[in-house]
């Protein structure tokens, strides 16, 4: 295997790139090269995830994709040989509106018929026995799924990266991407800071960097970053030591157990688009406004904020994913704009991304409605619960 040939490229060498990498390999296409342009893998997305995992969708291709995905985590050490941490304590979406309540059981429905059968509609109780210390009078109901849950992204990760390595998958650290050939609308190659890679195939993984990536390839990707900022508290006594991933539907407020502290978050509407990953302390405020209505006793817990951090969803307009080959540009296929869900799909997109590349179909999940034609088309698919 030659310093300046590989079979496959992947540009990125976070969660989803190096479960592209795990993939081939597994499959036996082991002549792969990760391009990362940071020191280390993971400093990007992956490092900064809340780390859900969830099966609790709108649309069935995101329900396919976490199917496989938690299957994936319940036994990736045995295939890895790394912990994912997957805790299973479940998501548990609260309802204080008929329109709500109505939402999660039209969803639960869709859920059901695409093999997830342990959904339960809850009442105000059951989610009060759960999380006493909630203030629930205007809760009215809501939905819990028991085999979602929390994995460790950093864990993933290495399990990927280790294992592909280990397969004889190349990395090259602190190496950016200059350019990308093509010739007659076929991939030929890949210009780096570290001199000409001489490839077929590029896997385009660079999260929030994916439309610069396609760019030079000449392609428009509509993938555009925009910053989540997370709020973890100190140490936290009062709330169960395992508890449910809680969702206030009636503000997009959710907060989970991490270790001692509560890891809190908030789709705040006034976020701009941007490469902005600093972490505002005025964020504090708003969300703690949020969480004492629901937990009153959150007033007295103390927050750091050089413990809080942000990072970058990648957002398409249709806030689903862009996977699968490029219509027009031969060997360029996307693992791009997850929308806050590339830890917990980073499964199921390795492998719908090996199979493609290795023999043009998956046979485990029809990727097609992801694919990037959708927008030209005018497909686009609406995920309503998007966190």
């Amino acid at each position: 295997m030659s310093e300046h040939t590989a079979e496959v490229v992947i540009i990125g060498g976070g969660i989803v790139g190096s479960s592209v990498a795990y993939h081939l390999a597994e499959q036996g296409c082991t002549d792969v090269m990760i391009i990362e342009r940071e020191e280390k893998q993971g400093l990007g997305s992956t490092s900064k995830s809340l780390g859900g995992v969830r099966a609790q969708f709108a649309t069935p291709i995101n329900i396919k994709m976490s199917l496989y995905s938690i299957d994936f985590f319940s036994h990736f050490e045995e295939v890895t040989g790394q912990t994912a941490d997957y805790r299973a304590h479940g998501y548990l979406f609260a309802a204080t509106t008929e329109t709500h309540l109505r939402y999660l059981k039209i969803n639960r429905e869709k859920q059901q018929a695409q093999g997830l059968k342990n959904v339960e509609m809850v009442t105000r109780e059951e989610i009060v026995k759960m999380i006493p210390q909630l203030y629930a009078d205007d809760i009215i109901g809501g939905s819990f799924c028991p085999t979602d849950g929390f994995v460790d992204p950093n864990g993933v990760l290495t399990g990927f990266a280790r294992r592909a390595k280990e397969k004889g998958v190349r990395v090259r650290l602190g190496v950016e991407v200059t350019g990308i050939n093509v010739e007659h609308g076929q991939i030929t190659g890949v210009r780096t800071t570290n001199g000409e890679i001489s490839t077929n195939i590029v896997v385009n993984a660079a999260g929030p960097w994916a439309a610069l990536v396609a760019e030079q390839a000449g392609i428009d990707l509509p993938v555009t970053p925009l910053r989540r900022q997370i709020v973890k508290t100190q140490r936290c006594d009062f709330l169960p030591s395992a508890f449910p991933l809680f969702i206030d539907m009636s503000t997009g407020f959710h907060f989970r157990r991490e270790g001692e502290a509560i890891l809190m978050a908030w789709p705040d509407d006034e976020e701009t688009y941007g490469f902005n990953t600093a972490f505002t302390p005025e964020f504090i405020e708003k969300v703690l406004s949020l969480a004492v209505v629901r937990v009153p006793q959150f007033a007295d817990l103390p927050v750091n904020p050089k413990q809080c951090w942000a990072g970058m969803y990648e957002i398409t307009p249709d806030h689903h994913a862009i996977i699968g080959a490029v219509p027009g540009v031969k060997g360029f296929y996307c693992a791009n704009g997850f929308s806050g869900h590339g830890v917990m799909h980073s499964p199921a997109t390795g492998r719908i991304l090996s199979d493609l590349i290795l023999s043009g179909e998956c046979k485990v999940l029809d990727p097609s409605p992801l694919g990037l034609e959708r927008f030209a088309q005018g497909k686009l698919l609406e995920e309503t619960a998007v966190l």
